[in-house]
Parts: structure tokens; sequence; C-alpha cells
């Protein structure tokens, strides 16, 4: 029996394709109504932190740190969407992509990161919705999924105010096909 590896590596601009398909496997159209999707419309991806997941050359997960901004002036990034294909789920990969970006994001001296999604998923790695309970989003939030992690300790002690897009392109451009990170 073939043992089959899954790859991690850099996205590159013609992974672009693949990521979309899977994303709208993983979470339909809804995901362009989503608050954290005002703050990636205008913004581009962190450089060096968009991530995928390859096995048998196709892409089966994805994950994208982007630079925003808090209302009191931090800078932080967002995370998301991370999304791994149905058929390769409970495998680990989720959790090894959330790894790597963490160790990436802190290498590259970052302060934190900030998403919305599963508090027990996202605990293993040391989020919190207690760090963000000073901050906002454009658009409603469910504050228990509101989480952050600091790399750098402190980095979100008392922030403050609404999130904004710390990469703003012009409201033109499509998120999906500008230049990608790497």
């Amino acid at each position: 029996m073939k043992l089959e590896t899954v790859s991690l590596r850099l996205e590159k601009r013609r992974d672009a394709t693949a990521r979309e398909a899977l994303l709208d496997a993983a979470f339909g159209d809804t995901r362009f109504a989503k608050t954290c999707e005002r703050l990636r419309e205008t913004n581009r991806a962190a450089d060096g932190l968009s991530l995928v997941a390859v096995k048998e050359g196709r892409l089966i997960g994805t994950l994208r740190l982007w630079p925003v901004v808090t209302g009191d002036g931090r800078s932080a990034l967002l995370l998301g969407p991370l999304a791994v294909d149905q058929a390769e789920r409970s495998a680990g990969i989720g959790a090894r992509l959330m790894r790597l970006a963490i160790k990436r994001a802190r290498r590259a001296g970052h302060s934190a990161i900030l998403l919305v999604g599963d508090a027990p998923y996202y605990a293993r790695f040391g989020f919190t919705p207690d760090l963000t309970a000073g901050l906002d989003l454009p658009g409603p939030v469910d504050r228990a999924r509101f989480l952050g992690l600091e790399l750098v300790p402190g980095a979100l002690s008392g922030a403050s105010g609404v999130l904004q897009p710390a990469a703003v392109m012009p409201v033109s451009h499509n998120p999906a096909t500008l230049p990608l990170a790497a």
C-alpha cells in the first residue's frame, strides 16, 4: 500500500482557481456575506502567509492571513478562511496549516492573530475570546467566536476599536484575482 503524503507550501498564483473552488465547496456563496469578508475584499493577503496543502498534485487545504489594524492603531493579522477538502477532514491537515501559519507569522515579526471561528477548535492553538473583548469587526459577530492569539505577550492587552484592513486596495479589485503572496 502506497502512503499518500500531504505537503504544505506557500500559495502560488496558479493555485487561485483551486483555492476558490475549495472555498466555494466548504462555505458556499455565504462566505462573501460574512463580516470578516469586509476586511478581506479590499485587502491583500499578508506576504508569505498564504498556505496550501497539496496531495498528489491536488490542492486540498488553504489558509490565508490578512493584515489588519485595530481602532487604536495596533497591527495584527486576520486569519481566514481555513478550509480543508471534505474528503480529507479529520486527518490533521487544518491543524498542520494552523501550526505553520502561526510559526511563520511569529518569525515574520507579527504580534497577534485574530479570527472568527469555532472556539473549541482554535483553543488548542492558544486562541481565546478574552483577547478580543475591546475589539469590534465592521459588522455583526458572535463574540464567543471572535478570538485572538498573542504572538508577542501583551500585544492585544487593552486593544480597542473596529478592525480595518491594513493593506487597502482599490475597491474595484476582486480578491480572487489579485496577485498572491509568494
